[in-house]
């Protein structure tokens, strides 16, 4: 019979918001998958948990994940860890629970910390909708295509900063949204928490003064669905208006339909469509 992989959150920085049932899970597994063996011993002792470790990367995530895989065949129960956070998060581990789907493994989920979803909770942000990209990429070609698809986000956007890059991604996303509220949250469940609420042109200003220490989460906000009502409008009105109408009536509309809607879409009142292609009508007899 076959072991199951735990993925087994871990504290973003203050070790009482490890969960009861990781640490019962840590002991009783039979091997733990660590980003950083080094980092994790620290945890570990802690905790007084002697179970067995090994490394498992960004720089052996597939060949290491095969390996884990086999052992997992074999009935071993294996719980896999990060530095800090849960598990498969922008982070390798989402890999090993591919592969481990793909060989018909079973994969449990023990939760606990996640910077994300804790930074977007401080932000004043709205939280019903958001969207998590991690750290922007280090590929100029893709970084440059992602910040180019951010500015029609809706949701509120969650990324990820080390604190010497903060400077310049602030700038492109300056560039690429325009001044938006950020809140910046860092040493999150640390004493030296800090949320910071503000614009992007005002974090800016400040960093330029301030050297950026420790890891950041940067909730942003999306753009609002009556800045896309405008520039929709503002497109519309481009048309004339028979020229609106007409493309509604192409796709089978009637004509009555066809004015509703394009009165709908300009902000205007049926009647008002209709006295302007009444005009229009009389401008092409003349």
């Amino acid at each position: 019979m076959s072991g199951i992989l735990y993925l087994c959150a871990t504290p973003i920085g203050n070790l009482e918001d490890m969960t009861f049932r990781a640490i019962r899970m840590l002991r009783e597994a039979d091997l733990i998958a660590a980003e950083d063996t080094r980092n994790s011993i620290k945890l570990l002792n802690h905790f007084e948990i002697k179970t067995p470790m090994t490394s498992y990367h960004e720089f052996n995530r597939i060949e290491k994940a095969h390996q884990l895989v086999n052992q997992l065949k074999q009935g071993k129960n294996i719980a896999l860890i990060t530095d800090a956070g849960t598990p498969a998060i922008s982070d390798p581990g989402e890999d090993l629970v591919k592969i481990c789907y793909e060989a018909g493994i079973r994969v449990e989920i023990v939760p606990g910390a996640c910077a994300c979803v804790s930074a977007l909770a401080l932000s004043a942000l709205p939280t019903r909708r958001f969207c998590f990209e991690g750290f922007l990429p280090a590929d100029k070609a893709k970084r440059k295509q992602l910040l180019e698809c951010l500015p029609e986000e809706t949701r509120t956007i969650i990324l990820y900063e080390a604190p010497h890059h903060l400077k310049k991604t602030l700038a492109q996303l300056n560039e690429a949204l325009g001044n938006r509220k950020i809140t910046l949250c860092k040493e999150l469940t640390k004493k030296h928490e800090t949320v910071f609420a503000t614009t992007l042109e005002e974090a800016l200003q400040y960093y330029e003064k301030e050297e950026p220490r420790g890891e950041y989460v940067l909730v942003i906000e999306g753009k609002s669905f009556e800045e896309l009502e405008q520039e929709e409008r503002k497109s519309w009105l481009e048309l004339e208006a028979k020229e609106h109408v007409a493309l509604y009536e192409k796709q089978g509309l009637s004509r009555k339909e066809a004015m509703k809607r394009a009165a709908k879409d300009r902000g205007v009142s049926r009647r008002e469509i209709y006295q302007e292609l009444l005009t229009e009508s009389r401008d092409f007899c003349q």
